[in-house]
């Protein structure tokens, strides 16, 4: 008995209706380290430190690293100074905590 031979699509149409979905990300963490990573042009070395950052960090605090680096990280890698001012929470942290609009003020 000989296999049976499979002779692949035959048309585009074929190679079209077979495409696979891309999953968007499970987490919204992990959809604001991708934005980071192609925001900043961040090498591929590094990107692994994006995620675990963003993991580790609220929302508010990465999202305002970002944009100090977008002000003041005008030349050179702009993703440096990123992990710099991620890698000083505490003194970030109150200025990130004022920034953040969501907060709720206790009553």
């Amino acid at each position: 008995m000989e296999p049976a031979v499979n002779p692949g699509p035959q048309s585009f149409k074929d190679i079209f209706a077979k495409k696979k979905a891309v999953k968007p990300p499970a987490y919204e963490w992990q959809d604001l380290a991708l934005r980071i990573i192609n925001e900043l042009n961040i090498p591929p070395a590094k990107r692994n430190a994006v995620f675990r950052v963003c993991k580790l960090h609220s929302k508010a605090f990465i999202e305002h690293c970002l944009n100090e680096t977008k002000e003041l990280a005008k030349t050179g890698e702009s993703w440096r100074y990123f992990f710099k001012l991620v890698a000083k929470p505490a003194q970030n942290k109150k200025t990130a905590d004022a920034a953040d609009t969501t907060k709720e003020e206790p009553t």
